[in-house]
């Protein structure tokens, strides 16, 4: 007997989820107007991650993976909403049955951003062109592990210390003297247009520093079969997505979350493309996997790193 259609087949309003930090709600405002210039109603509902909740604890003390999309996901799998949008080096590659990766939305510049406080300045170290120029024994925050393990490996003096909280709250414990240095993504800080001419910022190249996987760029996440998924797939950026997907790929193969001291960044376009990785088994490794590799097709290159990344992994 044909199933019987549900009132969702008939919306007319797409509903968008997002967490409630000033850069998701600047994501989920810019998939609104975007998805507004295509015809499309929306409206837009804030749903609070484990990750929001509990912003107090290291990212490395938490069990589990999702930390930021997992009540997006369960929210689109209750019907709750349409559309969730995510930072996408947020989201994982093992995704729920019944939901797909709809469009790779406007990836913005994916380098890290090293910002100091100016009396935290090494200049001798500035001057030699190095990529962390901060006084010895500086106090550094991150939480990502893979940021640990590169700030290891460039600078074994550096103190690491954990820093969670939304971009502007970090940013503010960095002026109020907790930390003498801090690394963000470049992203989210020229999206929001934080004011930061008080500290020295330094955005650093990914031959030197590499980035998350999908750094940069949004995951417009559905439920597979629903009616706004043709909809929201015209608005994958193509080319753009090649390279993202190539990386999230090494990510999936690796079987890695955001706990996994792994980078990978491809930039490029045409036939010409070019892939910079890190891999360490954990933040102390001393000896972790750094490639560098060009060619002619983001997917060829992904495929040659993969088995020294997995030979490095123990896979």
């Amino acid at each position: 007997m044909p199933q019987m259609p549900s009132a969702r087949d008939f919306a007319t309003t797409c509903r968008i989820g997002t967490r409630g930090s000033d850069l998701a709600l600047w994501q989920a405002h810019t998939i609104q107007r975007l998805l507004g210039e295509l015809g499309t109603q929306t409206e837009i509902e804030i749903i609070k991650t484990r990750g929001d909740r509990i912003d107090d604890v290291p990212l490395a003390q938490l069990e589990g993976k999702g930390f930021f999309t997992k009540e997006l996901e369960d929210a689109l799998l209750a019907g709750r909403v349409d559309l969730a949008v995510h930072s996408l080096k947020d989201l994982g590659t093992d995704m729920p049955d019944g939901l797909a990766l709809a469009a790779m939305v406007g990836r913005e510049d994916a380098r890290e951003m090293l910002l100091v406080r100016k009396e935290a300045v090494d200049e001798a170290r500035l001057a030699r062109g190095e990529a962390l120029p901060i006084k010895d024994g500086a106090r550094l925050g991150t939480s990502a592990a893979r940021r640990q393990a590169q700030v290891k490996k460039l600078r074994p003096d550096v103190q690491i210390v954990d820093l969670r909280g939304n971009v502007p709250t970090r940013v503010n414990r960095l002026r109020e003297e907790r930390y003498d240095a801090i690394l963000l993504a470049c992203a989210g800080l020229k999206r929001l247009e934080l004011k930061l001419d008080d500290l020295f910022t330094m955005p650093l190249d990914p031959a030197v520093f590499v980035p998350a996987p999908a750094q940069g760029m949004l995951g417009l996440q559905c439920r597979d079969e629903d009616i706004w998924k043709r909809t929201i797939a015209q608005l994958d950026c193509t080319e753009a997505a090649r390279a993202v997907r190539a990386e999230r790929t090494l990510l999936c193969r690796l079987e890695g979350g955001c706990q996994l001291p792994f980078g990978v960044n491809i930039t490029g376009s045409g036939s010409q493309w070019r892939l910079e990785t890190f891999l360490a088994r954990d933040v102390d490794d001393v000896a972790p996997l750094r490639l560098s590799l060009s060619g002619s097709e983001p997917e060829a290159l992904a495929e040659s790193a993969w088995s020294k990344l997995a030979l490095h992994r123990g896979m």
